[in-house]
């Protein structure tokens, strides 16, 4: 009878604890914030894949909330005035002063997400050109990137922390672009063209500076190149990664930031490269310079972005910017990534570079170097003809903005929700109707150009 008694007592016992563990896998967790996480593996632990359908949608557009404190946003404020010596919506032209050198500080902040909660994720204002002038106009549309176990040190119940298997994204505003896909769609064209290049996705934005909750508008969010995108289209992240401000004339380490890797000071993989593209062997045995070359640097798949970059006009990255662009060593060389793609087909300024980039200079010797060179001249000719032919015309691109255009406006100019005031870079709501007709023209004359180019 004991024994039986103690049989049944065992199997209630395992039950319960089986219970226990499967209701503690996604049960709500309380938090010093007197709130509950919603932690679950799926949604916030850090042994899944990446959920490319939740979080980089195609044909949906998310709504994500940041919660900011008052004295974080004061935070904020001081720390930018610190950067760039003057306050939020100073206005004018502001003298010269700070270190905008110097990322932003972070500040943990809490994230909501389908009714789920995310706590002391890191939270930065980012960018240059894209930020200052932001910051000065004082407009809450601001450039910013999600950190989600920052402050795991400080807050080891959030250690790992992730969305759905991201660790960090970046949030593109669409300042400089009154249509407001050119970050996604620039994304996709590359992609389209067999580049790889972070995913993207559009995303309504709420946030709360401490006064309630503010309408920001659409954003499109980015895929970080160190935390998830080389791992997934290309295999693997372990090889050296660089987010460079170098134009490769010479070898400053300082210009080659490693997003990994870093207590290896090994750089010999980009000193390489810069070495034999600048040997005057390019000159006296072309054929020994490319074969050298080749074998530290990916050309061929820098001559293939080349041309799409070129011919769908992006301005602000190599050979206009020492800027906006990653570097990946796998085993064939180092390999060019695309980043920051919103300000693509747009020719600001008026001064675009022509789709022979006979206007660049020696001091992109990345192009200019590669393009005086006759074989390498004809691959990267080869490549505009492909992608003008296939990928860059005006039906396939047509299809991709109207559809990209209805799926974001009634978030844009409502009825659903309209960005206004200083939550907003738009001057009105023509300005975001009328971009859809600029942005197809602007392909239309691109194409005739690669035409023109190709005769």
């Amino acid at each position: 009878m004991i024994a039986k008694t103690i049989d049944v007592l065992l199997k209630f016992f395992t039950m319960a604890l089986l219970w226990f563990a499967l209701s503690c896998e996604e049960a709500e967790v309380t938090t010093d914030d007197g709130a509950t996480s919603d932690w679950t593996e799926t949604t916030h632990g850090n042994k899944v894949e990446p959920n490319y359908e939740e979080v980089f949608p195609q044909h949906r557009v998310n709504s994500i909330e940041i919660t900011l404190t008052s004295a974080d946003w004061l935070a904020i404020q001081q720390n930018m005035k610190s950067l760039y010596g003057f306050a939020f919506g100073a206005g004018g032209t502001q003298p010269p002063g700070g270190d905008t050198n110097l990322d932003p500080d972070y500040i943990p902040v809490s994230v909501k997400y389908n009714d789920k909660q995310w706590y002391k994720v890191g939270f930065r204002l980012k960018g240059n050109s894209t930020l200052k002038n932001s910051w000065r106009g004082g407009i809450y549309k601001l450039p910013f990137r999600l950190n989600m176990d920052r402050y795991e040190d400080e807050y080891p119940e959030y250690k790992n922390q992730r969305f759905y298997g991201f660790k960090e994204l970046s949030m593109s505003p669409g300042a400089n672009d009154n249509s407001l896909i050119r970050e996604k769609a620039g994304s996709d064209i590359f992609r389209m063209a067999g580049i790889p290049c972070s995913q993207t996705a559009f995303y309504k934005v709420y946030i709360n500076f401490g006064e309630g909750v503010k309408y920001c508008g659409v954003y499109t969010m980015v895929e970080v190149v160190d935390d998830t995108m080389l791992e997934n289209q290309l295999g693997n992240k372990s090889g050296n990664i660089y987010k460079p401000e170098s134009n490769f004339k010479s070898f400053v380490q300082s210009q080659f930031e490693k997003k990994n890797n870093e207590d290896e000071a090994d750089y010999a993989d980009v000193q390489a490269t810069i070495a034999i593209l600048n040997n005057s062997l390019r000159n006296a045995n072309p054929a020994q310079w490319r074969a050298e070359l080749e074998q530290v640097f990916n050309v061929s798949h820098f001559l293939q972005w080349l041309s799409v970059n070129t011919t769908m006009l992006n301005w602000d990255t190599y050979g206009r910017m020492a800027h906006n662009y990653y570097l990946y060593n796998q085993t064939d060389g180092l390999m060019w990534i695309p980043w920051d793609n919103n300000e693509c087909m747009m020719n600001r300024g008026g001064q675009a570079t022509p789709i022979s980039l006979s206007t660049v200079g020696d001091n992109w010797p990345l192009i200019r170097n590669l393009m005086d060179d006759p074989v390498y001249g004809l691959q990267y000719k080869e490549f505009v003809q492909v992608f003008s032919n296939t990928v860059f015309k005006p039906d396939v691109m047509n299809t991709l903005f109207t559809q990209y255009h209805e799926l974001i406006s009634p978030y844009v100019i409502g009825p659903m929700e309209i960005e206004s005031g200083k939550y907003t870079h738009l001057s009105n709501s023509a300005a975001f109707t009328n971009e859809l007709t600029t942005l197809k023209q602007h392909v239309v004359n691109q194409n005739k150009a690669a035409v023109d180019y190709l005769k």
